[in-house]
């Protein structure tokens, strides 16, 4: 076997090789010093801890036909405010979503990973992974990050997306240990997450239109705002908004900033009321 056959016998998986389609594995295994760091194994000075971003609330809710993913815009460090305008929910692909929420470095470095591993799978194999199989590798991705979990840099995801054979919205949980978790009708995490559950209990209609699941979800945001100082409202002088995201047969899309708005202008209106 010559130098160039044992390179790309070890950069490509083999139709036998236990780790399958995995962007992720093959790179740790032929590149290592290209891994991002904070997705491998290592430890963080105590005194770096109180520094580090957090994102707070996220948020999911099924409609008919889809689902409803939607996250607020504040990361804390310590009892500072270090950004009003983090994103949290990204696009997995053509028809799912992530959310994250815990230290924010690894948490978007774990979305944009992810997003990779499942563009990768589908370029190799020919057809995309079936969404309970996304949901089970990610459930891996998170139970790789426990190392760095337990020395403090803590990320918790949400899954959400529609399985193109019954057309359903699923919402998948997950803990830091990497357990996953099959959600009904919705689904929150973060700082926040005790308060926005509470509302998405009340006002989660799985058979209710997706506008309306986008209105339950601002509600939902805007309590936890009110409850948990870490989680930010929606700024209504510089016009900073929830993102919020709809997937659906359509696939995956962004509401833009005035129909969010409006949806926000009409949750500010009835309390006001």
């Amino acid at each position: 076997m010559t130098v160039r056959d044992e390179q790309l016998r070890t950069a490509f998986p083999s139709p036998f090789d236990v780790q399958g389609s995995s962007f992720f594995e093959t790179l740790r295994r032929t590149a290592p010093e290209a891994v991002p760091p904070l997705l491998a194994s290592g430890t963080l000075p105590p005194e770096l801890r109180g520094l580090v971003a957090e994102g707070t609330t996220v948020l999911a809710v099924v409609a008919r036909g889809g689902v409803v993913m939607a996250g607020d815009r504040r990361a804390t460090a310590g009892n500072q405010i270090s950004r009003g305008d983090m994103r949290k929910v990204f696009p997995a692909d053509q028809s799912s979503a992530i959310a994250v929420s815990g230290a924010a470095g690894p948490a978007m470095e774990l979305a944009k990973v992810f997003a990779t591993e499942l563009e990768h799978y589908e370029k190799v194999e020919g057809e995309p992974l079936s969404l309970e199989g996304k949901s089970t590798k990610l459930a891996g991705m998170v139970r790789a990050h426990l190392p760095m979990a337990m020395q403090g840099l803590v990320v918790v995801p949400l899954f959400a997306g529609v399985d193109p054979r019954t057309r359903v919205g699923r919402i998948f949980e997950y803990d830091p240990a990497g357990g996953r978790y099959v959600a009904t009708e919705q689904a929150a995490t973060g700082s926040g997450s005790l308060a926005a559950r509470a509302t998405l209990k009340r006002l989660a209609d799985p058979e209710g239109e997706a506008s309306t699941a986008v209105r339950t979800a601002i509600e939902a945001l805007y309590d936890a705002a009110e409850e948990d100082s870490a989680t930010g409202g929606p700024d209504l002088i510089r016009r900073v908004y929830p993102i919020v995201a709809v997937i659906d047969d359509e696939g995956y899309r962004e509401l833009d900033d005035e129909e969010v708005a409006s949806h926000v202008d009409a949750v500010v209106a009835d309390r006001r009321r």
